[in-house]
């Protein structure tokens, strides 16, 4: 693969990265947005496989495929598992984020602040090693902004449950980009933690709309009041 075919894919795969997240922020049907973080998942995927490519690192491209099939299969699998009972059980109320905290226009302005903070905070890493990767860990810290405030302003639990994946998508990639690939069993213990994060959280939020009826989280803290 030459530099600049490489090049152009790496900067296309992580512009579609970084607007998964942004897409999040914008959606409120909890369904969609599941499908935007595996569509995220497969770009994630692809950030990976193009650096093994590049490197001619089979080890790299077999992570990548990897990445690819918990991050745009398996999770978003169980998410809409999830979505489903609730959807059966409460109606259309549970399935959709009704009143996040921070609004759709303010969530999308502060989407662009924190993808401008991530790029003045990786300036000075990027500079350091100008490599087309290293100019796009940017990216990856502006997704992992990104899914923090998703975490901390959505209210649903289900949305919550997606703030830290892409928060964790975020970390693998910053991860990726950085260091050109992380050890093949290093990436698959930390695929196996998010995985069982996920399969917790997901029973979590079964058992909390069962006993309690709703999964907002507004609505549980009045309860405890």
């Amino acid at each position: 693969m030459s530099n600049g075919l490489y090049t152009q894919l790496l900067d296309v795969a992580c512009g579609a990265f970084l607007l998964a997240a942004v897409i999040v922020l914008w959606w409120r049907e909890l369904a969609a947005i599941v499908r935007v973080f595996a569509l995220q998942g497969v770009a994630l995927a692809a950030i990976v496989v193009l650096l093994g490519a590049h490197e001619e690192r089979w080890d790299l491209i077999a992570v990548g495929l990897g990445v690819g099939l918990l991050r745009a299969g398996v999770l978003p699998y169980l998410m809409r598992r999830a979505l489903t009972a609730l959807a059966v059980d409460r109606g259309s109320e549970e399935v959709r984020e009704t009143q996040p905290l921070v609004n759709v226009a303010a969530s999308l302005l502060t989407a662009a602040l924190l993808t401008l903070l991530a790029y003045a905070v990786a300036r000075p890493l990027t500079q350091l090693n100008p490599t087309p990767a290293t100019r796009a860990l940017p990216v990856g810290l502006a997704v992992v902004l990104i899914g923090f405030f998703v975490l901390v302003t959505r209210r649903r639990a289900l949305a919550q449950v997606v703030g830290f994946l892409l928060l964790d998508n975020g970390i693998t990639a910053t991860a990726f980009l950085a260091t050109s690939g992380v050890p093949l069993i290093v990436e698959l213990g930390v695929s196996f933690d998010v995985l069982l994060a996920v399969l917790v959280l997901q029973i979590l939020t079964t058992r909390i709309r069962e006993a309690f009826g709703t999964t907002d989280i507004d609505d549980l803290r009045e309860l405890h009041d």
